[in-house]
Order: structure tokens, then C-alpha cells, then sequence
């Protein structure tokens, strides 16, 4: 009994650090806040009514004249920072841990320290040797990220997440890594790198043994080139300009310490537990990871384009079964070519299948419209599911019927955007100001995205509460702009922006150039509170904020002023 338990303690850190990937893949990645107004900078004036129509965005609308000049208003806008620097290094820290696991590195774990302790009868020099050895890799992997940003470039990287076809070549690129992990094929690198790295590790001092560094990249590349490959795409869309590089050093960092920590402390070797065919359950498993991964840049692809193919209920039907499917995998239920039978089921093995079904199990009502709200911000919008028993039973106010009975008109784009939560939004930044002076009500605008996480758990999460969404219904006039759309705009209403002194021609670009001319920012989401007769902001405009009480305390402070 004793050695039983002892055996299967050995693995118990292995599943636990595949469930901390499934975490961090799933929830820590793509849902960074982001960056709230400062103050300082910017001065806006109002648009005199002899302005004419469309130079620039910054004269999106003739405002009429005043009797009274408003006061002027400054602001200071943040720059973006949609994904922390810190958030890409712990997923790339965590996703080189999870290559740690892998067949093609973990058996090289004991061969490798061991060469080091033994060539020199002096420890030390082992111990050095292992620490350059683990430098080396460090050095080759961020290498990596750097040249990805400079090959593409910062501002191309960050275009990438809103490009539909890229959006489409990454979910091609996760299947294609998530066929690789279940054993379809094998993604490798040419022989001939692997064999010139080989032959330079015979080089003497340091040198060699960065060859040999650079051995164990090559030939392990069939098992690390999906999450490297992984990580580079979430980082290179995530609009940090060292994305990258940071990801690729936590990567690093995390595959290079064993090789260092076991040059230390040689008798630890002796704990690991076997190679086996649990190394190859390990590939599976994150397979089944990329493959959910995938579906989430499919579905930014259908919302920019408006294809409705990949609407929520679908996008959560696949998701439930490939959570099925990875829990009776883990099982024992479901094998690959390459798998080794599943004698018995280990407790670990149990519990991790448990927390894989439950939450398959947990996402079933979102197809009815449950919220989901700790999932909300990677599913498309609630509005596009076809039968929600959920958004109904929503409350609104008092003064939310007479609010809707003023505003019949279909608004322009609104056959073109999902409308959450039975609001009902305009699309065009003329219209929403033009019907907010006619109601005499303040303006919230959201600049907004198809693909902006953030932007959908504010919907879901924040929204609907009963302090918020009587507001948004009876007290604003919300006025959405999506900067991600392509909708292509008429001839008459393409124009070259003074901002950035590119051809505006579609409905994301346009309400992108309006955020950035403005409000000289481009992060989203990002509130502001209009007054639509004068259009100067009523207060300090802000990014997303998941406490209900201050965001409450936000819109409720631009109504006071406007009052």
C-alpha cells in the first residue's frame, strides 16, 4: 500500500500543472483588463456648426449652436495595454512547464544532467556547465520571440487580432498543432538543422554546450512547436509590443530551471517518476486544449464578417464535447493509435477527469442562455443565440418603456450587430447624437470589438445588474462603435484621416479613427459620457470595471453632471 501510494504521489504535480494550462489557456490569457482614463492632456473644444461634414473624424458631426460655451475639457487618455506583460509570461511560464511533460524532453531530463555531472570530476564545473546549458535555452527562445517582432513588427502583430483572414489561418494553425499532439502526423524541423547543431556540440567550453541547447530545441520541436507556436500567436495578437519575447522568456525559464535545479541536486532525479505512456496522455490532453483554443479565433472570424454560422449555441455545443470527450479520455474510455492501455484509472488521473466533466456539465444550460459568466468573455454574444430564456427575465425601470416607445426608427447598421441584453444601441456615432439631442438624454458611447473579451464579460457580467441596466436602458443613449468590422462604407463616405493619414473604408476603421482622434487612445472597451449638445465628455472616460457598484457609481456621476 505504502509503495502504492508513494507511485502515484510521484504524478499528482504532473496533472496539477495540466490543470493549471487548462486555466491559464482558458481563462488568464485573453481577458486582461483594460487600462481605465488619466487625467491631463488633451484639450477638446466644440465643433463650430459652420464645420464642415468629414475631414476628419474629430468632425464626425456638426453640432448646433450653443448659447452658452461649454466649459473645455481635459483629459488624459492611457495607452493601451490590453494583455499584461506579466499575464504573457506566467501562460508561457505554465506552457513550458506543460513541454517539461512531454516525451520528447522528459526522458532528456536525467541524460542530460547526468552527462553534466559526470564529464568533470569537479561538481562545480557540472553545475555551471547545466547553468549555461539552461541560459542557452533561455537565449534561444526569446532569440525567437524577438525575431517574430521584428520580422512582422509591433503594429502589424497587434493588427493581427482583429484580421479575419489571420484570425482564420490561426484556428487552421491550433488544429493543425491539436492533429499533431493526437498523433496525426509529427511537425518537425528539417534533419539537416538538427544534424549541424549536432555536430557543433562536440565544440569545446561554452560553446558546445549551446549547440547542445540548440540540439534539444531542434529535436524536441515535435513536441514543443505546438504550444511554442500557441503562445506566439496569443502573444503576438495580445497588442503587447514584447509580447513575443516575454512569452517566449517564461518559456523558456520554466523548460531550462529542471535541467539546472537537478545539476544542483542530482538524488531528486531518483523521485521523477517513469517515462511511460502518461507522457504521451500529456499530448493528448493539450491537444484537446488547442482544439478549444482554436474554435475562439473561428468565432472572431464569423462575428467580423458577419457570416452568423458560429453563433453561441453552436460555439458551445463543440466546446461541451470536446470537455466530454477529454474526460473520457482521461478515463480510459477513448483511445488513440499510440496509446498505451489504461490498466486502472490513478486517483489524480480521476480527480482531473472529474473537473473536466464537471465543467462540460457546467456549460449544458448556456444553450437555454445561462450567462456562464465566469466563461462569458471567450463565447460569442448572448444576442446571438437563437432561444435565451435568460435575457427575458431581465429587469429593466420605470422609464425604460417610454424609452423604447420614443425610439421605433431602425437605426442605421442595426441589421448588422448583435443588440445585448434587448438594448437597443445605435451604430453610427451621427445618429445616436442626433436622436440623444432630439430626447434631450446623455450619450454613453462604448467603443467596442467582435473580438474583444473584455468587452463581452462586461456585457454579460456587468450589464445586466439590476444598478446597471436601468440605466443604459431608460437614463443614456448608448451609441456602440465597433472598431473591428468590415463592412465596407459607401464611396461618399470614405475619407482620408488627419489622424493617421490612412484611407478610412469600413465601419471598424471609421469608428476607430473617431476613438483614436478624439480620445487618443484605441483600447477597448472604453466608456465615455456625452453631452450630445455640446459633445464634450461629462466625465473622465474609462475602460472596463467588473465592480458593479463602481461602475454604477461612473454612470451615475455623468448624469448628475449632465443634470
Amino acid at each position: 500500500m505504502k509503495k502504492y501510494i508513494k507511485t502515484h504521489l510521484k504524478k499528482l504535480p504532473v496533472l496539477l500543472v495540466l490543470f493549471c494550462l487548462l486555466s491559464v489557456s482558458t481563462y488568464a490569457s485573453p481577458s486582461a483588463k483594460a487600462d481605465t482614463a488619466s487625467t491631463a492632456g488633451v484639450q477638446f473644444t466644440p465643433i463650430a456648426a459652420d464645420t464642415p461634414v468629414i475631414a476628419s473624424a474629430s468632425a464626425m458631426v456638426k453640432s448646433p449652436v450653443v448659447k452658452q460655451a461649454p466649459a473645455k475639457i481635459s483629459l488624459t487618455i492611457p495607452a493601451k495595454a490590453p494583455l499584461s506583460l506579466w499575464t504573457i509570461f506566467i501562460a508561457g511560464f505554465i506552457g513550458g512547464l506543460a513541454a517539461l511533460l512531454l516525451p520528447c524532453i522528459f526522458p532528456m531530463l536525467p541524460l542530460t544532467v547526468g552527462f553534466f555531472t559526470k564529464r568533470h570530476t569537479n561538481p562545480k564545473k557540472g553545475i555551471l556547465d547545466a547553468a549555461v546549458y539552461g541560459l542557452s535555452i533561455i537565449l534561444i527562445y526569446v532569440g525567437l520571440g524577438m525575431l517574430i517582432t521584428v520580422i512582422f513588427g509591433a503594429d502589424a502583430l497587434n493588427a493581427l487580432s482583429t484580421n479575419g483572414i489571420f484570425n482564420f489561418v490561426f484556428f487552421l494553425l491550433l488544429v493543425a498543432f491539436a492533429a499533431s499532439f493526437f498523433g496525426a502526423f509529427e511537425i518537425t524541423l528539417p534533419n539537416r538543422w538538427a544534424n549541424k547543431a549536432e555536430e557543433n556540440t562536440e565544440r569545446k567550453g561554452f560553446a558546445g554546450i549551446f549547440f547542445m541547447a540548440a540540439a534539444l530545441a531542434l529535436v524536441s520541436f515535435s513536441c514543443t512547436g505546438p504550444i511554442i507556436g500557441t503562445l506566439l500567436v496569443q502573444a503576438a495578437t495580445s497588442g503587447a509590443r514584447l509580447g513575443p519575447a516575454v512569452g517566449m522568456l517564461g518559456f523558456s525559464i520554466a523548460l531550462s530551471f529542471p535541467f539546472v535545479l537537478f545539476a544542483l541536486f542530482p538524488s531528486w532525479l531518483n523521485n521523477l517518476p517513469k517515462s511511460g505512456g502518461w507522457l504521451n496522455s500529456v499530448k493528448v490532453f493539450l491537444g484537446f486544449l488547442e482544439l478549444a483554443l482554436s474554435l475562439k479565433f473561428l468565432s472572431n472570424v464569423d462575428l467580423t464578417y458577419h457570416w452568423h454560422l458560429f453563433d453561441r449555441e453552436v460555439f458551445l455545443v463543440l466546446w461541451i464535447v470536446i470537455a466530454a470527450l477529454t474526460g473520457f479520455y482521461l478515463l480510459g474510455k477513448l483511445k488513440f493509435g499510440h496509446d498505451s492501455d489504461v490498466a486502472y484509472v490513478s486517483v489524480p488521473r480521476l480527480f482531473l477527469a472529474i473537473i473536466v466533466l464537471s465543467f462540460s456539465v457546467y456549460m449544458v444550460p448556456g444553450l437555454w442562455g445561462a450567462p456562464l459568466k465566469s466563461i462569458a468573455a471567450f463565447l460569442p454574444p448572448q444576442a446571438s443565440q437563437d432561444f435565451d430564456l435568460y435575457t427575458p427575465t431581465l429587469s429593466g425601470s420605470s422609464n425604460t418603456v417610454s424609452s423604447a416607445s420614443a425610439d421605433q426608427a431602425p437605426h442605421k447598421y442595426a441589421n448588422l450587430f448583435d443588440k445585448p441584453l434587448n438594448l437597443n444601441p445605435f451604430f453610427d456615432y451621427k445618429e445616436g447624437i442626433s436622436y440623444a439631442q432630439k430626447v434631450h438624454k446623455p450619450v454613453i458611447i462604448d467603443f467596442t470589438g467582435h473580438a474583444c473579451v473584455n468587452c463581452r464579460k462586461m456585457e454579460a457580467t456587468v450589464w445586466p445588474d439590476k444598478m446597471i441596466l436601468p440605466l443604459l436602458k431608460g437614463s443614456y443613449v448608448l451609441i456602440q462603435l465597433y472598431v473591428d468590422d468590415k463592412t465596407e462604407l459607401p464611396e461618399n463616405e470614405q475619407y482620408v484621416s488627419s489622424f493617421s493619414h490612412r484611407k478610412i473604408t469600413n465601419i471598424g476603421a471609421l469608428n476607430s479613427d473617431i476613438q483614436a482622434t478624439r480620445f487618443n487612445t484605441n483600447s477597448q472597451p472604453y466608456y465615455v459620457l456625452l453631452n450630445p449638445v455640446t459633445e464634450t465628455v461629462l466625465v473622465t472616460p474609462e475602460g472596463a470595471d467588473y465592480n458593479i457598484a463602481s461602475f454604477a457609481k461612473y454612470l451615475q456621476s455623468g448624469l448628475n453632471l449632465f443634470k
